[in-house]
């Protein structure tokens, strides 16, 4: 009969502990590596976004759509789209949809008075001149004029959705990560 001694018996917990150590080291590594290649991406700022989407007025009135289309693309988190719509898209995952509705204070601000100016008719020149016609500023800027007479035109310079509160249907379709 073989006796095995006191040292003998450490050694061999020694083994047995080491070979656990590994075994449960092996384990988190293992669940590490496939949780993180297997994990659903969501979008975050900076990942560079492709959804289609639709905007509505509340009353239900199709503004625009992209469906069936080619996909819009933008920068999550930057100016490239409203705040609103930036927030709404932040954590969706590849597949997801919903609907939001976004105030004007997150969407094209509210009505601004200050961007409503008149200008002497003159400065048209001889160019004809009618109700809705966009113009544009010596800085760039594109309006709309809202009225007119003999002396004077009014051109309205703030976003067509300025004041409306809007419906976005929104469907990521891909997420590229930062």
């Amino acid at each position: 009969m073989e006796t095995i001694t006191t040292t003998e018996k450490s050694r061999k917990g020694y083994i047995l502990l080491f070979v656990v150590i590994i075994i449960a080291v092996s384990f988190v590594i293992l669940y590490t590596f496939t949780a993180k290649n297997f994990s659903v991406p969501t979008v975050q700022n900076g990942d560079n976004v492709s959804v289609f989407y639709s905007l509505k007025y509340t009353n239900g009135t199709l503004i625009q759509s992209n469906f069936n289309k080619t996909p819009f693309s933008f920068i999550a988190g930057s100016n490239g789209v409203i705040s609103g719509f930036n927030s709404a898209v932040a954590g969706m995952k590849i597949g997801q949809s919903k609907t939001v509705t976004i105030p004007p204070s997150e969407a094209y601000g509210n009505v601004s008075s200050s961007l409503i100016i008149t200008v002497p008719r003159s400065d048209f020149g001889n160019s004809s001149i009618s109700d809705g016609q966009p113009v544009g500023s010596s800085s760039g800027q594109t309006g709309v004029i809202v009225s007119f007479n003999s002396t004077n035109v009014t051109v309205n310079f703030n976003s067509p959705l300025a004041g409306e509160t809007l419906v976005f249907h929104i469907k990521v379709v891909g997420i590229k990560k930062a």
